[in-house]
């Protein structure tokens, strides 16, 4: 419809469309500001995506499974993690363990409920979890607290459409490279028969039961009911066999825990925490460290290996973590992840609660975090990168600040620490 139509009769020259004016203007600002044109962005993308056929090729991917998958692709922009104009580097929506406080992460009435389901199954799948321990030497507790970690014991259904989320991922995410071999691990897996329809995933493309990428599928996936399938969406068996292939794989210490809760000390407080002060827990006892609920250490502990975490600073629970907590981080590179997945598998194992509780963090502030990270870097801290993240060299380098400076150790990025290392900076610029 145009505007201002007149008859066709009236002697008066004709003014221009409001639709005319529009593309004249939208071209002159294409123009001055390099506006790419749709085209121009279709034809990115397809290219990109021909780009991919030769390795797909390569893995055993026919050409009817590779076009039907990526036909009509459209990228989700609504996804975390992807590298695009004006969205924060340190993108991190979606990641539960980066955004949320510790206490909230670790919410003991939910961690009750998980354990509660957790014993019911432990009993209904007895036989299934008892041959998993003799063929794949990892526990049944741990087996079953990354299911409840996963998915809520299934009860959680995924949202996306995997093949749009690795694709997305690998066009347009910031870690391109690893999500262009999901990709291709994920054409794989249509090629091998797997109906799309059951692809559903997390927003980072995991799939199944106990949440496999698709790379891990054709390592780790494990058909232990014998149907001659690795079924991680439906079959229990197969989830948690493929779970449990998994960890082994990843270094998992059969008849070994993952860690102790213990209490800290003036001689070693959470400015000691990280893998990179590892040491035997007999160190650690010299240092003062006792285990929270009270028993005596071991012989057999005392000569293990341990590191110190303190995932909420000096506002809960510290741990010294043995080789299944790394473990648990290879399956999920999160210290919240790893003391929840530890946690579970305790309480179902007949454990009890966390012994020191969680204080009152609030909820992590990328931002904030990020600042800090930079600001004690160019302090001279040797901080390993700046992510926005809270790990456990983030808070090792606030810990050895705040003692440097005779503040509270707490090893936390609060609004205080962020205020101190403002003024430091202004001090030191002066």
């Amino acid at each position: 419809m145009r505007i201002n139509h007149r008859p066709a009769t009236s002697p008066r020259r004709s003014s221009p469309t409001l639709g005319c004016i529009l593309v004249a203007g939208l071209a002159l600002l294409s123009a001055f500001t390099m506006i790419p044109a749709p085209a121009a962005a279709d034809a990115k993308l397809d290219a990109w995506i021909e780009g991919l056929w030769p390795e797909a090729q390569a893995v055993g991917v026919s050409r009817a499974t590779f076009d039907k998958a990526l036909r009509g692709f459209a990228p989700d922009l609504k996804l975390p993690d992807l590298d695009l104009p004006g969205r924060p580097s340190n993108d991190a929506r979606g990641q539960a363990e980066f955004t949320r406080a510790p206490a909230d992460y670790l919410d003991r009435a939910y961690l009750m409920r998980l354990a509660a389901t957790g014993r019911e199954l432990l009993a209904k799948h007895k036989t299934t979890l008892e041959r998993i321990e003799r063929e794949l030497g990892v526990d049944r507790y741990s087996v079953l607290a990354i299911w409840g970690r996963e998915t809520a014991f299934g009860h959680h259904k995924l949202p996306h459409d995997a093949i749009t989320v690795v694709a997305t991922q690998a066009y347009l995410g910031r870690r391109k490279e690893l999500f262009r071999a999901e990709l291709i691990a994920a054409l794989r897996m249509l090629e091998a028969g797997i109906p799309r329809a059951r692809m559903r995933s997390s927003w980072a493309g995991a799939m199944g039961l106990t949440q496999f990428m698709p790379s891990e599928y054709f390592t780790h996936a494990h058909d232990l009911d014998g149907d001659g399938h690795a079924d991680i969406w439906t079959s229990v068996a197969d989830a948690l066999a493929s779970a449990a292939s998994q960890l082994k794989g990843k270094g998992w210490v059969a008849g070994q825990t993952w860690g102790y809760e213990v209490k800290l000390t003036r001689e070693a407080d959470c400015g000691y925490e990280g893998p990179t002060q590892e040491r035997p827990i007999s160190e650690w006892a010299k240092l003062g460290l006792k285990r929270a609920n009270g028993r005596p250490w071991t012989e057999a502990q005392l000569a293990l290996s341990a590191y110190m975490m303190s995932p909420a600073g000096g506002y809960g629970p510290s741990f010294l973590v043995l080789e299944n907590y790394k473990v648990i981080r290879r399956y999920n590179m999160s210290d919240l992840y790893a003391v929840f997945v530890g946690n579970l598998a305790d309480r179902i194992a007949g454990g009890g609660d966390f012994v020191t509780p969680w204080g009152g963090t609030g909820p992590q502030k990328t931002r904030n975090i990020e600042e800090i990270q930079g600001r004690l870097q160019a302090l001279g801290y040797e901080v390993e990168k700046i992510d926005g993240k809270v790990g456990s060299n983030t808070r090792k380098v606030i810990g050895l600040y705040e003692r440097n400076n005779n503040l509270k150790v707490d090893c936390w990025p609060s609004d205080a620490v962020l205020d101190h290392v403002r003024k430091t900076a202004s001090r030191e610029s002066r």
